[in-house]
């Protein structure tokens, strides 16, 4: 016999039935509760609720779990490159050699730009927040490809959209990158990978190869592969419910840019240096921050310790703390800040205040500090974080569609003032 709740509502008994997820999870379903009763559930921020069932990313919490596709996050960011996990996300199944090869060259094949893109860029002032140019430029593609407007494309024709927002995305950054420094943009190249081109646009320059070291090239597959997906997050939740709309699929990942921009979400991960720079222009003393941290009627709070779903520790944390070591190592960097951030988190990682409340350093502050040991500005750290997440929005996106989810609605209980009497406005 199925497992249901019940709930009494003035005395009448309704049997709602439970959900239950593959990895257990337990859910009641309250689609026809309104239907039935009259009633809705209050649910603010929706922290609580369900708003579908989706097949692509295991989250345990309490447990420090993480899974896509049912594959462990340790053993796809140890033995899979990011191309592997994007094709995993978006499609279901790890690809073949033969079809992850094709995988890649179709998208090394859209990773060009429509050259007057470059004149819709040009108007960005040059001080313009990278998130703010990444969202537009993402948005306008679909201008540039009207073809993705047909809310009953084919499969065929949506895995050409989906190639052409992975092929664009790495190019489109690349761009950002240079106008902020006033140099000319890299094109994509053709003998490179998707890593290496990347790396070759933003760092390179016009008519030069620059190769990069393994460990460096190493480390961005991980950190891209650690922010693919995250489940129903603030923007995984925009992309899915923009995309409810029939929005095409830039547009729906244009508003889950505008998401993860917030320092509450994507943010964070700049929030981080932000703090490090505050803490070393107060004369670094790590010791004073850490007391304030811990001073419940001081209004500092430590950023990238702790995580607001992971109650034990990040597993993804676990995974990049390597790879910022290694990075670190390899590039010697003498960097006054990164030298605040290992005393941070060696204080952090000791101190039984941090550890009885198991504020660890999450997957934020170790991808903060490797990006900016390898050069980039604070202000591009939520912009990389939205390359690595664009795989997960996808395969959100496309899950809902091939389900033909129905538009996001949510319901609200109304508070507001009932009955007033308009007055004339001379009379008020």
């Amino acid at each position: 016999m199925s497992e249901t709740a019940s709930i009494t509502l003035n005395g009448k008994t309704l049997e709602l039935p439970v959900i239950t997820g593959t990895e257990n999870e337990k859910a009641i379903d309250i689609s026809k509760l309104r239907d039935q009763s009259g009633y809705i559930t209050l649910d603010i921020g929706y922290k609580n609720t369900g708003a579908t069932q989706s097949a692509i990313t295991f989250l345990d919490g309490e447990n420090g779990v993480l899974k896509h596709r049912g594959y462990k996050i340790e053993d796809l960011a140890e033995k899979s490159t990011f191309l592997e996990v994007a094709y995993l996300l978006i499609y279901g199944h790890l690809p073949s050699k033969e079809v992850l090869e094709k995988f890649r060259a179709d998208i090394k094949a859209q990773m060009l730009v429509h050259e007057d893109m470059k004149i819709f860029f040009a108007g960005f002032p040059s001080k313009s927040h990278p998130m703010g140019q990444l969202s537009c430029l993402v948005g306008a593609l679909s201008a540039f490809y009207p073809e993705s407007l047909n809310p009953n494309q084919t499969e065929e024709e949506e895995n050409k959209t989906i190639i052409n927002l992975l092929g664009k995305m790495p190019t489109i950054v690349s761009w950002i990158q240079k106008k902020s420094l006033g140099h000319p943009v890299v094109y994509p190249k053709k003998d490179l990978g998707y890593i290496d081109n990347f790396m070759n646009m933003i760092f390179g320059e016009v008519n030069s190869d620059k190769t990069f070291d393994p460990v460096i090239i190493d480390a961005m597959h991980k950190l891209l592969i650690l922010h693919a997906d995250h489940e129903q997050n603030c923007s995984t939740s925009t992309v899915r419910i923009v995309g409810s709309s029939n929005a095409n699929l830039y547009a729906s990942v244009s508003a889950g840019i505008n998401a993860l921009w917030g320092p509450l979400h994507g943010g964070a991960n700049q929030a981080v240096i932000e703090m490090l720079e505050d803490i070393k222009n107060d004369g670094g003393d790590v010791e004073k921050y850490l007391a304030k941290a811990k001073d419940k009627n001081d209004p500092f709070r430590l950023m990238g310790f702790g995580h607001r779903v992971y109650k034990n520790f990040d597993p993804r944390a676990k995974i990049i703390k390597k790879a910022c070591d290694d990075i670190l190592e390899k590039l010697g960097v003498q960097d006054p800040v990164l030298d605040i951030a290992k005393k941070l988190e060696e204080a952090a990682l000791s101190d039984q205040y941090f550890i009885d409340r198991k504020l660890y350093p999450n997957v934020d502050f170790y991808s903060g500090i490797i990006y900016r040991a390898l050069g980039f500005n604070s202000d591009m750290f939520t912009v990389l974080f939205a390359l690595g997440r664009l795989p997960g929005w996808i395969a959100q996106w496309k899950e809902m569609r091939d389900k033909k989810e129905p538009i996001g609605r949510p319901r609200q209980v109304y508070n507001g003032e009932i009955d007033r009497v308009y007055t004339d406005i001379s009379t008020r």
